[in-house]
């Protein structure tokens, strides 16, 4: 079985403000790459760093819409990254000025640390989902003191998947 997952959350937001929560830099800091920030705004074609230090390449922005995503998979035992997974991002309205937000993710290698990545991926999508619900319907960032390392103003990083 491919290692691949889809999450989806609604929030009671119209759908230009919530792409533009995820587009827009100053607002992803706010909630979801809150130690290191976002470099810049996600327009296709760009690479821009989340948290400081992870690539990632803009395949495609569609306003209101749609956003296409690549980033680097996990890594081999020396830090070589492997190979790249491929992120999806719609936004559809709703009824009431309310929008579903889907994200899915795949590409991983069908092997353990495939598998493995993409669970802990699984989680930091559901969370970020998590995070925007709260932003835009509260102005609460969920982030702040979650994670132990972001505390020390370290950014939280994934645990290593290892082979049985």
């Amino acid at each position: 079985m491919k290692p691949e997952f889809r999450v989806s959350g609604r929030i009671s937001r119209p759908v230009r403000e919530v792409f533009d929560a995820v587009v827009n830099p100053g607002k992803l800091s706010a909630y979801f790459t809150t130690v290191g920030g976002a470099s810049a705004p996600l327009v296709t074609g760009a690479t821009v760093v989340w948290w400081g230090a992870v690539p990632v390449e803009v395949d495609e922005v569609v306003a209101d819409s749609r956003i296409v995503l690549r980033w680097d998979g996990p890594k081999s035992a020396d830090g070589v990254v492997l190979y790249k997974t491929h992120i999806e991002m719609n936004f559809q309205a709703l009824e009431m000025d309310a929008t579903l937000v889907t994200i899915a993710e795949t590409g991983w290698r069908e092997d353990a640390q495939g598998q493995c990545a993409s669970y802990i991926n699984c989680e930091g999508w559901s969370q970020m989902l998590c995070c925007l619900k709260a932003f835009l319907e509260h102005g609460i960032n969920l982030r702040e003191g979650y994670y132990r390392s972001e505390l020390a103003g370290v950014p939280a990083s994934e645990p290593r998947c290892t082979s049985p």
